[in-house]
């Protein structure tokens, strides 16, 4: 539809943007296609790399433009554009910066994404769908008309139930309450095995009080199996998932060396390989800001010990919470009822107290609570920066929800 109004507009100055929640999201997901879809003979000169533009031969312009600064759409009027991923955007994007872009001209504009909770997108599509006004309507193409069937039942096997409803499904799910709701101690509580030849995975939050991290080995889960079609189980192919064998927790005036000591008390002797996941940040508080990153203090404890067996898969900025705590409970509990996901209780306490009495924000789009409890969330945090990093839940489609003013 952009490009369609682009070239049949009669407006020389009209203009028209493509907008995502980053510049480089908006680049990727709009400037191949639109260099594609608009014929080259229509086109007034070549594309503009530098600011992602393209100037048509009746003078109309299409801008490929990121939301991470909303001002950005302020300035000059719009005709008309399209604002993807819209639930994941600033919450007051489109009231503050491209309502009153879009005023001078009556301009048009779709707000497409997936449902991530309810959050401003969800009130906006109430408003859509309530029917009070006539300039606004909601529509929904859930996946299952649009995908193969294989692939929707591949989804549902991956994926939690609450999650595939809102992935594949275009239900704004209501996440408040417990943010890790799957987890059921006589389901995911198990006495777990220590396998001495397999990756030792630390998982680090970076904190004064307490000071954490989970200890966790890819293992066979005892009593759980790969289910067959009709959800039965196949007793021949025993499920290996993530075993939380060990935790540190220091509950007072902690702090990075002292973690990797008690690290080193009870596991300094494994013989294999010891990756370490976590915070990408490292270091904005206690003893990082006195002695380096928290990522260099563990490198400088833990390397005399571990040698060339350790090693750092750790992303170079944090994943979104929601896609942390969604990965979380799709590993512990996928949609066919599959677990994937157990731990230790006695080995691993803090880690059940986490899972069990984490909260959301009420009325929020499934954020943690970091106030409610604070002494809880820092080691499932830990934790899900592990889960998120090897086992993410992957988007496949994105349900689309246009409106127009």
């Amino acid at each position: 539809m952009l490009v369609v109004e682009a070239i049949r507009t009669k407006d020389a100055d009209a203009r028209f943007f493509a907008a995502a929640p980053t510049r480089d999201q908006a680049k990727a997901i709009y400037w191949h296609d639109l260099k594609q879809m608009v014929p080259k003979v229509l086109m007034q000169n070549q594309p503009r790399e530098s600011d992602l533009s393209i100037r048509l031969v009746n003078g109309a312009e299409i801008i490929v433009v990121g939301m991470d600064r909303p001002e950005r759409i302020e300035g000059r009027p719009w005709n008309g554009g399209i604002l993807d991923e819209f639930a994941n955007m600033k919450p007051g994007a489109w009231q503050e910066n491209v309502r009153p872009a879009l005023s001078d001209r009556k301009g048009w504009c779709w707000l497409i994404g997936v449902p991530e909770g309810r959050n401003h997108y969800y009130d906006l599509w109430r408003y859509a769908r309530a029917g009070n006004d006539p300039d606004w309507d909601g529509f929904t193409w859930v996946s299952g008309d649009i995908l193969d069937k294989e692939e929707v039942e591949a989804a549902k096997r991956q994926l939690d139930p609450l999650v595939f409803e809102q992935e594949y499904g275009a239900s704004f799910v209501n996440f408040e309450g417990r943010a890790y709701y799957p987890f059921q101690d006589h389901l995911h509580c198990a006495k777990l095995s220590y396998k001495q030849y397999s990756v030792l995975n630390l998982c680090f939050d970076f904190n004064v009080e307490p000071g954490v991290c989970a200890i966790v080995q890819e293992q066979v889960l005892p009593g759980q199996y790969e289910r067959d079609a009709d959800g039965l189980q196949m007793l021949d192919k025993p499920i290996t998932g993530t075993g939380v064998i060990g935790e540190v927790h220091i509950p007072r005036n902690s702090n990075t060396p002292a973690v990797c000591r008690k690290i080193i008390e009870d596991w300094g002797n494994h013989p294999y390989s010891v990756r370490c996941y976590g915070d990408a940040t490292g270091g904005s508080r206690g003893t990082a800001k006195v002695m380096g990153t928290d990522w260099d203090l563990i490198r400088d404890e833990l390397r005399p010990v571990f040698g060339d067996r350790l090693s750092f898969r750790v992303s170079r900025s944090n994943p979104d919470e929601r896609a942390r705590v969604n990965a979380m409970n799709t590993r512990m509990l996928a949609g066919n009822g599959v677990i994937r996901m157990m731990i230790d209780p006695a080995k691993a306490p803090n880690v059940v107290k986490d899972l069990e009495g984490v909260r959301t924000l009420k009325g929020g789009s499934g954020e943690i609570d970091k106030k409610a409890t604070p002494l809880l969330t820092h080691i499932s945090d830990a934790l899900g920066y592990y889960v998120e990093k090897e086992f993410p839940v992957k988007k496949r489609i994105a349900t689309v929800a246009p409106l127009a003013i």
